[in-house]
């Protein structure tokens, strides 16, 4: 019996600097784990006519999780955090009862410079007794993470348990992210590394999992806890994404996630009337889009 419950194809989306593939949420599944949201930015060009300047945004009962294959980005926050991203390092920020943050090209890679961006921007949903805890801001370089081979296959462990380590990521539930990069065929088993809803993103190659050849710009969803395994082909990248499920429902409107469709309506009223934390010396306001 085949224990893939979905392969999910990248969707495109204009985010107004350039088109993004999202994988979650989908209208089939809303949610792996406590995984709500994945944008996979990219790869993209970016010059003189074309850099990221995503000004300020709110959000609330939720933590961003910033991951980048290529290029940087400069985060700032209402909270005071001033961090440049680079690839393999990692931005995790709990918005909590609300926070606000801009996501800009550094200014050293303007000036006429092209580079290529790429990367995923990843929500996860925070547990109900934490959704109105107040706004953090924590940043881990690539060598600050759990980085270790199995044969020519090379494992990060973003955030979360898995494979009997622990990243430094400060999670508040049951969950993990893992980054795999094979040389050569890798047969990857999961059963009793990891636990929960998982996910897999093909970042470039391809996978063979349950008979289905799934290439890169797709996710698979596995529908049975601890029970995927597959070939990784020569030269491909994963991501393994997932944990165990919240016990309530989330609901989700524009950058806000809420067990609560009251804590929602309430925020989407705080960002109209402009009552949400700013970050500093930044005047920009993305428009709440009225659906």
């Amino acid at each position: 019996m085949s224990n893939i419950d979905l392969i999910i194809e990248e969707r495109p989306r204009d985010i107004g600097d350039f088109l993004v593939g999202r994988l979650l949420p989908f209208r089939k599944k809303r949610m792996v784990g406590p995984f709500i949201f994945i944008d996979h930015m990219g790869p993209t060009k970016m010059g003189p006519d074309h850099y990221m300047d995503v000004g300020q945004h709110p959000h609330i009962g939720l933590a961003t999780l910033t991951f980048l294959l290529e290029g940087e980005v400069m985060h700032k926050d209402s909270i005071g955090t001033v961090q440049k991203i680079a690839p393999g390092s990692v931005n995790w920020m709990i918005a909590g009862n609300g926070v606000t943050h801009t996501e800009r090209t550094p200014e050293e890679l303007r000036h006429g410079k092209e580079y290529m961006m790429h990367g995923y921007q990843i929500w996860v949903a925070l547990p109900k007794d934490k959704e109105d805890m107040e706004p953090e801001f924590h940043h881990f370089d690539r060598n600050d993470l759990p980085r270790w081979k199995d044969e020519t296959a090379e494992f990060t462990l973003v955030a979360g348990k898995g494979y009997g380590k622990e990243s430094p990521v400060p999670v508040h539930s049951d969950l993990f992210m893992v980054e795999i990069k094979t040389q050569d065929e890798y047969l990857l088993h999961t059963e009793g590394q990891l636990f929960g809803e998982i996910g897999i993103c093909v970042v470039e190659g391809a996978v063979q999992a349950c008979d289905n050849h799934v290439e890169k710009g797709n996710m698979l969803v596995s529908k049975l806890d601890n029970a995927c395994s597959m070939t990784l082909k020569p030269d491909t990248h994963i991501i393994l994404f997932g944990g165990q499920p919240l016990p309530e429902e989330r609901f989700i409107y524009w950058n806000f996630v809420s067990s609560s469709n009251e804590k929602i309506e309430a925020a989407k009223e705080r960002w109209r009337k402009k009552e949400f934390p700013k970050v500093k010396d930044d005047n920009s306001y993305v428009v709440m889009p009225e659906v």
